[in-house]
């Protein structure tokens, strides 16, 4: 019995950790003009879908106090800015897009964005 107990707790330890590392990363399907993205750990959305020809306005709240993600950096649009930590930063991204991407202040953390 107690044979059964550990195989079976085993097998639910590797099937979290493998859904942790090897699960499907969130990836946000909604199309907006406004995004509001959490910085803890990364950016949560990180991968956003915005329309073409339109501009986008993404507020960044910061809730980690890492000093990595005190900025933020769009290179293709050359914006760099401060994330004051349990603040509100909004940019405004202009058109055209592209699919560009961002990132923290030393490109550990990174971000996408995609036009439709």
């Amino acid at each position: 019995m107690d044979k059964a107990i550990v195989t079976i707790s085993g097998l639910a330890i590797i099937a979290g950790i493998y859904w942790f590392f090897f699960g499907k990363k969130e990836e946000v399907i909604k199309v907006s003009d406004t995004w509001t993205i959490i910085v803890d750990g990364g950016y949560k959305p990180n991968n956003i879908k915005i329309p073409k020809d339109k501009p986008a306005t993404l507020t960044f709240m910061r809730i980690d106090a890492n000093s990595c993600l005190e900025e933020i950096v769009f290179p293709d649009y050359k914006i760099k800015e401060y994330l004051l930590l349990n603040n509100k930063t909004t940019i405004t991204l202009s058109p055209p897009h592209k699919t560009s991407g961002f990132h923290c202040g030393m490109s550990m953390f990174h971000g996408k964005i995609d036009v439709i």
